[in-house]
């Protein structure tokens, strides 16, 4: 059964310095604000983060990035974080870049107990024949480059060369959903969606913000989109404060 936590702060007291921690999310759409907050006004550090991106310099998990509490990061992609990309590139901070759909699929295989899986993504490319910049020296050269990765080939799919992609899990999952109840059962809004339901299941600890926390039965089962099974804490925050990365708005004519 889930527990129902007071606070965002108490939901994530026990994740210690080291910990690998995945984080839903994209851009700054469903990011679990709230427990990102608490953790960065914790003293943890050192962690490895697995998220899709590392939010902007000001919104999400570049909270913790400006504060040095990252060690690593498996993200797909770098931009929107000036932040990010100094540290990246300054040699002071560990990422490895991995394909979006390639993440989502390795996150939702550590989830399903599968250990790895062969996708076409990158064959062909660095990501497979290794060699990408996990960090780089204060001098700007590579200190600690990705390895290759076994490639095959399989007749019955055109003769396609796959590459073989180990899955991930994490210690902890932090994800934000839009309504959850008491046990647990979670239903995102819209696009918010996104990352959220496999970093849960990654988790072996899965935390959860609800901007709606409703008794146990109020959901009606055929809505759910995440089992209470998943969920070991949740914590309601209400309602998130929704940001926009790139503000476009039309001339007029």
């Amino acid at each position: 059964m889930s527990e129902v936590v007071a606070s965002a702060a108490a939901a994530v007291a026990d994740i210690a310095s080291g910990s690998r921690v995945a984080v839903g999310g994209f851009g700054v759409c469903g990011i679990p604000d709230a427990l990102i907050e608490a953790l960065a006004a914790s003293a943890v550090t050192d962690l490895e983060i697995i998220s899709n991106n590392c939010g902007t310099d000001r919104i999400g998990l570049g909270i913790l990035l400006r504060n040095k509490q990252i060690r690593r990061v498996i993200a797909s992609y770098v931009g929107e974080n000036a932040e990010f990309a100094r540290q990246y590139l300054a040699g002071e901070i560990e990422v490895e870049l991995t394909p979006q759909g390639t993440l989502a699929e390795k996150l939702r295989a550590g989830g399903a107990g599968l250990p790895a899986f062969f996708t076409p993504a990158g064959v062909g490319t660095p990501v497979a024949d290794g060699g990408l910049p996990w960090r780089y020296a204060p001098d700007g050269s590579v200190a600690i480059s990705s390895p290759p990765k076994e490639v095959r080939t399989f007749g019955g799919w055109g003769e396609r060369r796959y590459v073989l992609e180990e899955a991930i899990t994490a210690d902890y999952a932090l994800v934000h959903a839009l309504v959850g109840d008491t046990d647990g059962n979670l239903v995102f809004d819209k696009a918010a969606r996104n990352f959220n339901p496999d970093v849960a299941t990654a988790g072996r600890v899965c935390i959860a913000q609800v901007e709606h926390l409703v008794p146990a039965g109020e959901i009606d089962p055929d809505q759910v989109h995440l089992p209470g099974i998943f969920v070991d804490r949740i914590v309601h925050t209400g309602v998130q404060t929704k940001h926009i990365e790139k503000r476009t708005v039309a001339k007029e004519d």
